[in-house]
């Protein structure tokens, strides 16, 4: 039987498709611009001809960009920085979260406060900066890695999900003669892949965009990320090909910012069913 649909149901579901739309048009559009300037004449983006669609186009700023060994370079950096730290945070984040999700944890409550604190307080810049300096570790792929390790926000997150689910699991596991380790890796691990997959984009998307902790800790420019050229060009109007030549600085711009961008923009439809999942697929048969 069909259910006619009252004025206002009509009439909220017009404003929503409406608001939508709007939603999806300011988040598109600047992405259809940058790649438009990027594939068009320097002359056309400066004198702001380009609107929406690309004009006289050309890919000398993707020749250059393409052509320098300094863009692979950067690529591998900002590649293995972002794997490392995004596989280590989660190891170590679900490490910690899983016992602090267990009640009777020795000490749960102090720990606890311990990381809360941390999320009002910081070392600051300063210090943390003295810390990895004495530890030896400016110039390497660690001072990138280990200070941004475990974030205090995504320890909660996931202890929650852990707390969430059923106890019964890892009881009928022990019973089987599981230990702690094999019950975390074989049960609770593969029940949490939804928070971790989460989590774990969040990190990479994190670590891929950054690039203070680069221009603080690294002075080897073999060790810089992607987005240390970024922001040479974009910034402080760098040329990669020499100083003097502005015949394609403006589309280089943008062809670099689609560069760096589309790599982690492709992650995205291929994990976009975790965030749509359920808390945890399946159930407990008593």
């Amino acid at each position: 039987m069909k259910i006619k649909e009252s004025f206002g149901s009509k009439l909220f579901d017009a404003v929503n498709i409406f608001l939508m739309t709007i939603l999806i048009i300011v988040m598109v559009y600047p992405l259809v611009y940058v790649f438009s300037a990027s594939i068009s004449d320097n002359a056309m983006v400066m004198s702001g001809r380009v609107v929406l669609w690309p004009k006289a186009i050309n890919l000398i700023a993707y020749e250059r960009l393409l052509g320098n060994p300094d863009l692979w370079i950067s690529y591998w950096n900002t590649i293995r920085y972002t794997a490392v730290q995004t596989f280590l945070s989660l190891a170590v984040t679900s490490a910690m979260a899983y016992p602090l999700a267990k009640k009777g944890l020795p000490g749960r409550p102090l720990i606890l406060f311990l990381a809360a604190f941390t999320l009002m307080f910081g070392g600051g810049m300063i210090p943390t900066f003295l810390v990895v300096q004495k530890l030896g570790l400016l110039d390497t792929m660690w001072a990138i890695v280990l200070p941004s390790l475990v974030s205090t926000w995504y320890l909660f997150i996931m202890r929650t999900f852990f707390e969430g689910l059923p106890e019964e699991l890892e009881d009928a596991a022990t019973i089987d003669g599981c230990g702690t380790m094999q019950v975390f890796l074989k049960i609770v691990l593969p029940l949490s892949l939804p928070v971790l997959v989460s989590i774990g984009l969040f990190t990479a998307v994190n670590q891929w965009n950054s690039f203070f902790d680069a221009l603080i800790y690294l002075n080897d420019r073999s060790m810089y990320p992607l987005q240390i050229m970024l922001r040479n060009i974009i910034i402080a109007g760098s040329n990669v090909q020499g100083e003097g030549n502005t015949d394609y600085i403006e589309t280089l711009k943008y062809a670099m910012i689609t560069i760096a961008t589309v790599p982690i923009l492709c992650v995205y439809p291929f994990i976009q069913k975790y965030f749509v999942q359920g808390t945890m697929i399946g159930g407990i048969k008593g």
